[in-house]
This record gives structure tokens, sequence and C-alpha cells, in this order.
């Protein structure tokens, strides 16, 4: 088996698929509903706090609204740092940090995640450690950013490195998405760099410039606050406000317009992976943001072209051709834009034109045939559980 194979990434222009308009159908789907009560502090934080008596233990989440797309350029990275540096010790909480803390009331699940437009933490703590941990995410928030030093930046930075290294680098298709997103939008634009950042901008970033980041957008006004579980609602509250009522508000945070993207022609491109063992074939297409009206009907498109025996692009790729036994698409909203992924890893030795023209021909199908209305009801109904 040669130990390079290629991956080729296809970048189109947005195809319009149509569909007859389907006869109306009153819908008699009860309505699914989450009750929360919300509420704001006069530093801005936002809080949302949920009732749920199933077990005695509630769950906590912090939610800071800046990702990646906050970055700038040559300065990309930061917000991923972040979610490592925020379990470390604050200036109350103590060396060990908030993973230790949280070990000791008998929490569980303290993790957290970056993406391109918010940073959020999380954990579940039995119901009587509630207020220990709304104390600990509250000094987190406020007096953190004095416990960075060189030595805690290095070692955070080396960290990211190794993990970039461990989950990207040295990881079959582990560039993927950075080859196509740098072509699918502008330069500039932010989502052409990746989350985690390149390892330059991460061993150029100076102290000063990690506590201006933390000091511009981990502010109460830019936070979320979420507690849900078995809590005493009133409490509750009261801790929230004895807690964070002290932090300061930061600087207004000016909201990011929409960004979608076009392309005025197809890209194609090759990138020749060394550690992968099978050729790879990824089509993607400019999307729409989250919660545009369109991004409803591409979900329901993505599904069906892909999903079960008789979806066309399954059909004609696994089980006609059988060029490869998976076929994988969907549709990724982000706040200020959107990608259609179509992504095929095929067979050992399989030529990927001969999955391009594959695929143009399970397009074909669906523009011949289109969606039965029983199949749009099925999709709908298992997209609404």
């Amino acid at each position: 088996m040669k130990p390079i194979k290629s991956l080729v990434l296809s970048l189109f222009v947005l195809i319009a698929f149509s569909a007859c308009k389907q006869n109306e159908v009153k819908d008699t789907t009860p309505e699914f509903k989450v009750d929360f009560e919300k509420f704001t502090l006069d530093n801005g934080l936002q809080v949302i706090l949920h009732v749920d008596r199933s077990d005695p233990v509630a769950a906590v989440a912090l939610t800071a609204h800046v990702g990646s797309a906050r970055e700038k350029e040559g300065r990309t990275g930061f917000a991923h740092l972040f979610e490592h540096l925020l379990f470390l010790e604050s200036e109350n909480l103590g060396k060990g940090g908030l993973d230790q803390m949280s070990a000791r009331i008998g929490g569980s699940g303290a993790n957290g995640s970056t993406s391109r437009d918010r940073t959020n933490y999380f954990q579940t703590v039995p119901k009587d450690a509630l207020e220990k941990m709304i104390w600990a995410e509250a000094d987190k928030l406020g007096y953190f950013i004095n416990t960075v030093t060189e030595p805690v930046l290095a070692k955070e930075k080396q960290v990211v490195k190794n993990e970039k290294r461990e989950r990207v680098d040295n990881q079959p298709y582990g560039h993927n998405s950075a080859v196509i997103n740098s072509n699918l939008y502008p330069e500039g634009h932010p989502y052409s760099w990746e989350v985690i950042g390149s390892l330059e901008d991460l061993q150029n970033a100076t102290l000063e410039d990690v506590k201006e980041f933390f000091r511009r957008w981990y502010v109460p006004n830019n936070v979320t606050l979420t507690i849900a579980g078995d809590i005493d609602v009133e409490q509750t509250k009261s801790w929230v406000k004895k807690y964070f009522d002290e932090i300061p508000k930061g600087e207004d945070i000016p909201k990011l317009e929409k960004q979608p993207v076009t392309l005025k022609s197809t890209k194609r491109l090759f990138y020749e992976d060394n550690f992968a063992r099978a050729p790879r074939l990824t089509m993607a297409w400019p999307g729409v943001p989250e919660y545009h009206e369109d991004s409803y009907a591409l979900s329901v498109l993505t599904n069906y072209l892909s999903n079960g025996k008789k979806a066309p692009l399954n059909k004609v790729l696994i089980d006609e051709e059988k060029l490869t036994d998976n076929v994988s698409f969907y549709q990724s909203n982000s706040e200020l834009a959107g990608e259609l992924m179509l992504s095929i890893t095929a067979f050992d030795q399989t030529d990927l034109n001969t999955v391009a023209s594959a695929i143009k021909n399970g397009l074909k199908d669906f523009e011949l045939h289109g969606i039965s209305e029983k199949d749009l009801n099925r999709i709908k109904a298992g997209q609404e559980t």
C-alpha cells in the first residue's frame, strides 16, 4: 500500500435545487417547549435558569461570545488558548484551578470547547455544591487574568502546540478543513483561518497580547451563564447576583454583520496527505448563516441525498458503483456564514474522477425525481425529534 494518497478538494458555487410545491398539510406535531427564565445583571451578564428535577444535580455552563472569528490575522488561536488557560488557577480558586475544585465537590464532566463564534466551559455538580461552582465561575471571569504569568503562558502554548500536532498535523486528513476554509472564504474573512490557529501566531503571542484579548472579550456583557437542574430558582438568582454583580462591565461589544460568501467559479484543489491511506474527495459549497430561513431546507436536502439505502448519492456511490462504504453530506451553519460539505473516502486505488462523476449522477437523479412528500415528512419528523 502506498504511503501517500491524494486528497482532492472541490469548491463549487452553491447549486440551487428546486422542488415542486407540495400541498399544504396541517401540522399536528405537538410543540416542543423547554421552560426557562432569563435575566440580565446590571453589568450585562446574561443568565438562563432551567429547572429539571430528574436528578439531584446542576449543570453549569459559562459561554463567552468570542471564538476564532473575533481574532485578527497574525493573532489567531487566542480563543482556543483561553479554553485551556481558564481551567487553571484564578486569584481565589488556587492551584489546580477548576478541575481540582470540581473533583473535590463531586463534580463531573468539566470541559470546554471553542468554535468560530463562542467559547464555553461546562460541568455538572451535586445540587448542594451549586453555590461553590457559581462562586468559582465568577472568580474565573473576574479574577483570573492576573494569575497568567510568562511561565504559565509558555506552558499552555506548548500544550496547544502538542494538541495541534496530535489532532491536526499528524492525523489523516487533518488539514482538510484548513485547505477548504482558506479557499472557500476570501482572505481576511473571519472563517478563513482555523479555530486552533497557527503555531507561528501562538509562538509570537506576548503576555500583554493575551491579557488584552481577555480584557476585551471576557467581560460580563459578552458572557452568558446557564444553570440547569434541580435548583431553587430564587436562591440561585441570589447566588449569581452575590458573586457576579461586583465584576465591572466591559466596553460595548459590537455585533458582527453577516458575511456570507459566493464563488465566481469552481476551484479544484489537490493536496497530498502523508498520513492518509485512502483517497478522499471533498466538495464544499457556500451556504447560509445559522437560523437563515434556507438552512432548514438545506438540512433536509443533505439528509435526503446521503442518509439511507435509497438516498440518491448512496445508491450510486455505494450500491451501484461500489466506490465507497460511506457518504457524508451535511451543512455547517455559523453566526456569520455557512457551508455545505460532501465528503467521500473512496476505496483504495479508486480514481477520484470516477467518484466525481458518480456524485454528478446522484445529483442528476435527484433533479429528475425530486423528493416525495412521504420522504420529506419523514426527514422533518426525524429532525424535530
